[in-house]
């Protein structure tokens, strides 16, 4: 293994901790924001819907770019931008300079999103083995670790500015360290090429050769047969195939963040820390799967992590529904993260390796797609709640994972052929 490739490992695991830093010290800060703008809640929530919307934008557009320039440019670009601007909630008083500070965060974060993956599947392409979910899982550690040091700011009782001030100067260092060891782009313009070539040459990031035909061997006979061979058209249709379960993926995982505490209080009947304990169990085993992912790819194959994956979180989800007892739904919600902490990164790996000149672009649209899952998944049990109790809304993800259960084979490595 060329060294180049373990520091660029190495320093795509850091720029996903430092995506997970940054957002959690946004996401612990809230209350303090709120009070110092003066917002009701209504308006935070209308708010972060924007936000939302800035970071599909910076996703589309990342794409693109990535592509063109190299994605160590892009994230270069977005890591700064997210550095930055995370100070600005902080230094924000009133409506008008919070949504415009959301904004500029939400679209950087977007953008930073799809150019880091797009550097670990060019990462992940040089290795004889899936490293994807481990990427993932370190977002989720620098989450863990942005929290604990945003509440201790808070209680030590820091000014928000002060405290947003020292992670964006911490941002901008790390990414500043971080960059010349990312993997180089050539920054050329888009050329197919043909399925021979595709392993060898990859994206417009520079990845020593031969090292892929070997892994795609190994793996083809766990991910139902050979890597089959795809035509541009084709493509297309199976990166919106790869959308629509990270839609479905998604959906589910931001009906567990935003309903699971409610739900257990409500169908239990217990105090709010209990009902805490939920979001707790479903993290926890979210971030454990994604450490261990890796490994059941490698061993099993990516379609069977993404399809047992998703019969774990519907039996999670129906255990959910079923009990009456505390520990069982807790260990209901539990499985629910382990199931679903595999799925998405690989894929994200999948959709990276459809084309070698399109990966970002590629990426790009999956994610947006699924974002907007995210999104849309607290939505719907929101208003679904006006007809039926919160637990008979789980349907909606029950039926989710069930139907990427159904699909899971989207995932099976390809070629493309002009």
């Amino acid at each position: 293994m060329d060294p180049q490739i373990r520091i660029a490992r190495a320093a795509v695991f850091v720029v996903f901790a430092l995506n997970g830093f940054l957002l959690a010290n946004w996401v612990v800060h809230i209350p303090a924001i709120t009070d110092r703008t003066g917002i009701a809640h209504s308006t935070l929530g209308m708010f972060i819907l924007m936000l939302a919307g800035a970071g599909i934008v910076g996703m589309r557009i990342a794409g693109p770019l990535a592509d063109r320039f190299g994605s160590r440019t892009v994230v270069a670009a977005a890591a700064a931008i997210v550095s930055i601007s995370v100070l600005g909630p902080g230094l924000a008083t009133g409506p008008v300079s919070l949504a415009t500070a959301l904004a500029c965060f939400g679209f950087g974060n977007g953008a930073l999103d799809v150019s880091m993956n797009t550097q670990a599947v060019h990462v992940e392409r040089a290795y004889d083995r899936p490293i994807m979910s481990a990427f993932h899982a370190l977002f989720s550690g620098g989450g863990f670790l942005g929290s604990l040091l945003g509440a201790a700011a808070q209680g030590a009782g820091w000014d928000v500015r002060l405290s947003l001030s020292l992670a964006s100067v911490a941002g901008l260092a790390i990414t500043a360290a971080l960059v010349p060891r990312l993997l180089v782009g050539t920054g050329s313009p888009a050329r197919e090429t043909n399925s021979d070539a595709l392993l060898e040459s990859g994206p417009p990031d520079h990845i020593p050769e031969s090292t892929d035909h070997g892994r795609e061997s190994e793996a083809a006979p766990h991910d139902d047969g050979t890597a089959r061979s795809t035509t541009a058209p084709n493509r297309s249709r199976k990166v919106w195939a790869l959308a629509a379960i990270a839609f479905a993926l998604l959906l589910t995982e931001g009906v567990a963040a935003d309903w699971s505490a409610l739900q257990v209080r409500d169908h239990l009947d217990v105090d709010d820390a209990t009902a805490a304990l939920a979001f707790g169990a479903f993290s926890c085993t979210m971030t454990a799967g994604r450490f261990t992912a890796d490994r059941v790819a490698g061993a099993f194959g990516r379609v069977a992590v993404v399809r047992y994956g998703t019969l774990i979180a519907a039996f999670g989800l129906g255990l959910i529904m079923a009990s009456g007892w505390v520990p069982l739904t807790l260990l209901g919600w539990a499985m629910c993260g382990l199931g679903l902490s595999g799925g998405i990164p690989q894929i994200f790996t999948a959709a990276g390796n459809l084309g070698s000149t399109t990966a970002a672009t590629d990426m790009s649209r999956v994610f947006s797609l699924g974002y907007l899952g995210l999104l849309a998944g607290p939505s719907i049990i929101g208003w679904l709640t006006a007809l039926v109790p919160l637990t008979a809304a789980m349907v909606v993800p029950l039926i989710a994972v069930l139907l990427c259960c159904g699909y899971a084979g989207a995932v099976v490595p390809q070629r493309t052929t002009g």
